[in-house]
């Protein structure tokens, strides 16, 4: 009895959150909303060394309160340019494939939200790093699909980035939905960090294990853990609460 009030009482606050979402965000436009450059990344013509940068963001309009968008950039030694490799899935109707890798700002806002840098990387190591970056693009299994939940989408796409990259050693967040997404049809596989062991069913259901990812539980794509090297609790729509990851 006990516990069916307790799924009732989640039922209708799950409810009442999403109709916030809705209400808060009713006048947004992303025509209208901010994309230009949030000034974090070192520009080109003062850095010579190669750099790579792992970013996310809230999502446009009532997503945002739900998930974050993720995406990679990267400047090549003496470059002059940064390019920027992200899933986007409008590129999808108009019968593009998803997978973008584009000169671009690195930094740029995600229309009004300020993105995060979850890592960087510099000189040598993002060197190594960008080679391993080009050839998980190559990789990846889904390129032609988009499906915004439970995925693959935007955060499936950088976690197999992430987790092909020797020297990228982070993960993202709990509010990345479609993060747990494997390649194919695995079911299992190394964490994102490679310190550790993730199962998942298609990205719907799964348990990680790992150093530094701790232990997640993926159910339906809302995904709670502890991490225990850098205590931190990690909630579904909210992230992580605790000490940075890094």
């Amino acid at each position: 009895m006990k516990r069916g009030w307790v799924l009732t009482g989640v039922f209708f606050l799950l409810v009442a959150y999403v109709a916030y979402a809705f209400y808060s965000t009713r006048n947004a436009s992303w025509r209208t909303a901010n994309r230009q450059s949030a000034n974090i990344s070192p520009k080109p013509s003062a850095f010579s060394d190669a750099i790579v940068q792992v970013f996310y963001a809230r999502t446009f309009g009532w997503r945002g309160k739900f998930a974050v968008h993720s995406w990679i950039a990267y400047k090549e030694k003496n470059a002059s340019d940064y390019v920027v490799t992200e899933v986007l899935g409008w590129r999808k109707f108009r019968q593009m494939p998803v997978v973008s890798v584009e000169i671009g700002e690195p930094d740029r806002i995600w229309f009004d939200n300020v993105p995060v840098v979850l890592q960087e990387l510099r000189g040598p190591k993002a060197e190594r790093a960008i080679e391993d970056i080009k050839n998980a693009i190559q990789t990846y299994s889904y390129p032609n699909e988009y499906i915004l939940w439970p995925g693959p989408n935007s955060n499936s796409y950088i976690a197999h980035l992430i987790r092909s990259t020797r020297d990228l050693t982070v993960e993202l967040p709990a509010n990345a939905i479609g993060k747990d997404r494997l390649m194919g049809k695995r079911l299992w596989d190394w964490s994102q960090t490679g310190k550790g062991i993730q199962f998942s069913l298609a990205g719907l259901f799964g348990v990680t294990l790992g150093l530094h990812e701790g232990v997640e539980i993926n159910v339906l794509t809302l995904c709670f853990g502890v991490d225990l090297l850098r205590p931190a609790i990690k909630l579904p729509f909210v992230g992580r609460l605790g000490i940075k990851d890094k």
